[in-house]
């Protein structure tokens, strides 16, 4: 049984062929999935995620079953274990998105689960994988290239689970460059720098987001969020750190791009929305068509596609 739990199962091949797919699936609906029910199992709040799965899987003619603060519901008041509440739900559905507060809950539930479990995200020090696809898949569609790509990770970079997961999927690719753009608190872990030291992805980091944006291809900013840094003092220190302002962006080189998972807040400001580096709300739609992908995939387009998970 395949499931999607990390970045590190797909090949350079894989991800050709998942974003031919994407790419062949844009504006389209069809009932390719007639009959097959997705749940979404959602243990923190989300609207993004939760909301383009659901619409992935309507539009490919599926149904959808839904709870969202799963962390309230019933069968977790009354002490239920995350293993058995994917036994239960793996009756009920044909493909399972997952999203959790602990890491590792995707891989614990892809243990148990008769059906394809996806990874909508495990803690913040996990990974968000669809997430990460999406990103890469912004990428390729806006500079037309995989390879020769200096990428510029500004923020929040130690909680965000996106950067670390696109971090990895970066490391597939030939001539890429990045620079990790954060205070000293919020540096991107050690697993992460260490699997680009491993395959040779260079890689630099520095406190100067206005010096690293202006060779950057891509600026890939993120949100320090409240719900990431508890401590009120560190949030306030933090939040107003790094903005993206219009005379940031007016500073990129021509060509290179903006791109935010969202919700965006006040890191990058309103006037860089018309800026035509900015491609945050077309990077969405392009979520919806890579979703539209995984989910034929692990419901029979290619399993091939999406390696095995195994547990390490």
């Amino acid at each position: 049984m395949s499931h999607l739990i990390e970045t590190q199962q797909f090949t350079r091949g894989s991800l050709t062929e998942l974003f031919k797919l994407a790419s062949s699936l844009e504006g389209k609906r069809n009932d390719s999935l007639k009959g097959k029910i997705m749940a979404a199992l959602f243990y923190q709040p989300s609207t993004r995620t939760r909301l383009s799965f659901e619409s992935a899987m309507l539009r490919l003619g599926g149904g959808v079953i839904t709870m969202e603060n799963g962390g309230e519901s019933s069968s977790q008041s009354k002490g239920e274990t995350l293993e058995d509440s994917i036994k239960v739900v793996s009756q009920y559905a044909d493909v399972i998105v997952m999203r959790h507060n602990e890491v590792g809950a995707a891989a614990r539930a892809a243990v148990v689960s008769k059906v394809p479990i996806v990874n909508a995200g495990d803690g913040n020090l996990g990974q968000h994988p669809t997430q990460a696809l999406l990103d890469l898949y912004t990428i390729q569609r806006e500079l037309g290239r995989e390879d020769d790509i200096h990428i510029v990770f500004v923020g929040n970079l130690k909680y965000y689970r996106s950067a670390r997961s696109l971090s990895y999927l970066l490391s597939k690719y030939k001539n890429i460059r990045v620079t990790f753009v954060s205070s000293p608190e919020l540096r991107m872990d050690n697993d992460v720098k260490e699997h680009l030291k491993e395959n040779n992805v260079h890689f630099e980091e520095t406190e100067d987001m206005n010096a690293a944006v202006q060779n950057a291809d891509v600026l890939y900013q993120t949100r320090i969020a409240k719900d990431f840094i508890k401590d009120d003092k560190e949030y306030e220190k933090q939040k107003g750190r790094y903005i993206i302002t219009r005379a940031v962006a007016d500073s990129m080189k021509k060509g290179a791009i903006i791109i935010h998972p969202l919700p965006r807040v006040d890191e990058i400001e309103p006037e860089v929305d018309d800026s035509p580096h900015a491609v945050y709300f077309r990077q969405v739609g392009y979520g919806l068509i890579v979703r539209m992908a995984i989910l034929k995939t692990l419901l029979g387009e290619d399993k091939k596609l999406i390696r095995a998970h195994r547990r390490k």
